[in-house]
């Protein structure tokens, strides 16, 4: 079975879906591995470090793509290379069908069996495939970073000969994997920090990690698997109303809170920021889906009042190498439990393939995928 992995196309995107530790891992596993020059490149990967174990370094992706099997790759593919795709062919990638509608019924009309990785059902066997995790995880640390980079204050309390200077105070808005990951950074460099969340059930995690809980008089908003479920209207004015004072008294902020395939739920607005301190700082991790902060602009930073608003995209590529070897190994877990004895095998009797596959046989299978893809507006 022969695997290709091209370039990335997006703009900015500097992972890439196989490093040669992967390789090696699909290598033995009977299939025959390519990938474009040039691929590795914007995580530090060089062409040598593929042919090394064995994989075939192909100067120009259309053949390749052409004649392959399986394409692994980080973003969704574009229209130009979803038309080298033979018809049967398996593609492993994040998809976002509620945004990426018209790549989706593409991938469809072209025969393509894709799957999806924002769409593994959340279960134990599933946990070494899970990219949503291990990209959120260095997305929350990275956060961390760019606030303390911003702010102009220490994070630790620093006693010197001159006096005492009080540590910063932060606070994490979603206690998922990126908001934990957030809050042990944060707590790491000696901040006070403090985090919401709508799932009382991580209250334990976030003590476990040195925050504060903060706890509103909301009900519960659990949803499928773990993850928030999308709010009313009502629920978030509340919840924002009871969140402001908060807010306001934070040194920097950081909102990780997502519900996948869905905008971004707002949780804190312009008048809030307004009413935060000049040198503040907000990591609004969410801008891509429309932002957790209302004046965040997407791969901008913006200055209100002297409060910055970080708002830059995609911030996994910012730290390229470590994250594509996770992402890679995800992908690798991914394919391997469809490949038996150097062949595909689909068993839609799994509950990995049957919930992560968008597209086969010329339709939208997944029944999440069908409904993000309707209620997608029209482009």
């Amino acid at each position: 079975m022969k695997v290709a992995v091209p370039k990335e196309t997006e703009p900015g995107e500097r992972r890439v879906a196989l490093v040669p530790d992967t390789a090696k891992t699909l290598l033995a596993a009977g299939l025959d591995v390519s990938i474009e020059a040039g691929a590795g490149a914007g995580a530090f990967l060089a062409d040598e470090a593929y042919e090394k174990v064995g994989v075939k370094v192909e100067g120009r992706a259309g053949t390749m793509l052409h004649y392959a099997d399986t394409v692994l790759k980080v973003q969704a593919p574009r229209e130009s290379e979803i038309a080298l795709l033979k018809k049967g062919a398996v593609l492993i990638s994040f998809l976002q069908p509620a945004t990426q509608a018209e790549t989706v019924k593409s991938l469809a009309q072209h025969g393509i069996t894709a799957f999806s990785l924002e769409l593994l059902p959340r279960i134990s066997r599933a946990q070494s495939m899970d990219a949503l995790s291990s990209q959120a995880s260095a997305s929350g640390y990275k956060a961390v970073l760019m606030a303390a980079d911003r702010l102009g204050k220490f994070f630790p309390m620093m006693m010197t000969a001159a006096g005492t200077v009080a540590p910063a105070r932060v606070l994490v808005m979603g206690a998922g994997v990126a908001g934990l990951q957030a809050i042990a950074t944060a707590r790491r460099l000696g901040a006070v920090v403090s985090a919401y969340d709508v799932r009382p059930a991580v209250k334990e995690e976030v003590q476990s990690l040195g925050g504060t809980f903060i706890e509103l008089p909301l009900e519960t908003q659990e949803g499928e698997g773990g993850y928030a479920k999308e709010q009313s209207e009502e629920f978030l004015r509340k919840q924002r109303e009871l969140i402001g004072e908060h807010v306001a008294k934070s040194d920097v902020v950081i909102t990780t809170a997502a519900v996948p395939g869905r905008r971004a739920p707002l949780l804190v607005t312009g008048e809030m920021v307004k009413a935060m301190r000049p040198g503040s700082v907000i990591v609004d991790l969410a801008s891509e889906t429309g932002g957790n902060v209302e004046l965040t602009q997407a791969g901008k930073d913006v200055d209100v009042n002297g409060v910055t608003i970080i708002g830059t995209r995609n911030v996994p590529s910012t730290m390229a190498l470590h994250t594509s070897q996770l992402y890679a190994r995800n992908v690798a877990n991914l394919l391997l439990n469809i490949v038996k004895n150097g062949t595909l095998v689909l068993d839609f009797q799994d509950e990995i393939t049957k919930g992560s596959c968008v597209t086969h046989g010329g339709e939208i299978v997944n029944e999440r995928a069908r409904q993000l893809v309707a209620a997608a507006p029209a482009t």
